[in-house]
């Protein structure tokens, strides 16, 4: 029986290393971007993948590049109507 969960240690600098057999189930290579979020709540932090998204809406589909920002075509439709 495999466990969902894995005890890692902070170091003296803050960091922690995610287990490989995490990493490879997430397809996490090196310079993937990830996201940490607080749920202060549950007392719990969250790591996930990063997905590119809109800065205005936040839609993840048929994203363009603006000034080193993502923008989907409905804003930037919207954005032309200015």
């Amino acid at each position: 029986m495999s466990k969902d969960y894995s005890v890692r240690f902070i170091d003296e600098v803050g960091r922690i290393v995610l287990p490989a057999e995490l990493r490879n189930a997430l397809d996490l290579e090196i310079k993937t971007p990830i996201e940490i979020h607080l749920s202060k709540a549950e007392n719990e932090i969250i790591i996930k993948k990063h997905k590119l998204s809109c800065i205005f809406c936040g839609e993840t589909e048929n994203l363009k590049l603006l000034n080193k920002k993502h923008i989907c075509p409905a804003c930037q439709k919207e954005i032309a109507k200015l």
